[in-house]
């Protein structure tokens, strides 16, 4: 090998693991209003067996960078009866740097998220027992 061989082959190292940390992901990755879709089912043990009700809900999270997070609004249906949230809603999530974490409401569900590297899209997964439910949540505003 020749020393600018060498010298190229150690730069383009350098540079890939520039790019990998790039992607990255940390609590900042998840900033701004998400719109949150999801649908399932809630399992309720009925005798020996179980009966699964449906539910959907759309809703806004505002994520703030830091590991908290707020719902300005939501509207669910759980087993075709509507219910909207008030304003006010609470909760905080993780990030790890492989794009995985968690997200908890307060007094409410428990997800396992898959966040993408730039944040614009994150996918959940509700970890409650008795649940089967699972959604996508876009970003449609950044932070101000």
């Amino acid at each position: 090998m020749t020393r600018q061989t060498l010298i190229a082959a150690t730069m383009t190292l350098g540079l890939s693991s520039i790019a990998m940390a790039d992607n990255d992901c940390t609590l900042k990755t998840l900033r701004g209003s998400y719109v949150f879709a999801a649908k399932g089912y809630n399992i309720f043990n009925i005798g020996a067996a179980g009966v699964a009700q449906p539910k959907a809900i759309i809703e806004v999270i505002n994520f703030n960078g830091d590991g908290t997070l707020s719902v300005p609004a939501a509207t669910r249906s759980v087993n075709g009866v509507i219910g909207r949230s008030p304003a006010g809603g609470t909760g905080s999530y993780t990030a790890d740097p492989s794009c995985t974490g968690t997200l908890a409401f307060t007094g409410g569900p428990t997800f396992d998220i898959f966040i993408s590297p730039n944040g614009e899209m994150l996918w959940m997964i509700q970890t409650n027992p008795d649940t089967v439910f699972q959604g996508t949540a876009t970003r449609v505003a950044n932070a101000k």
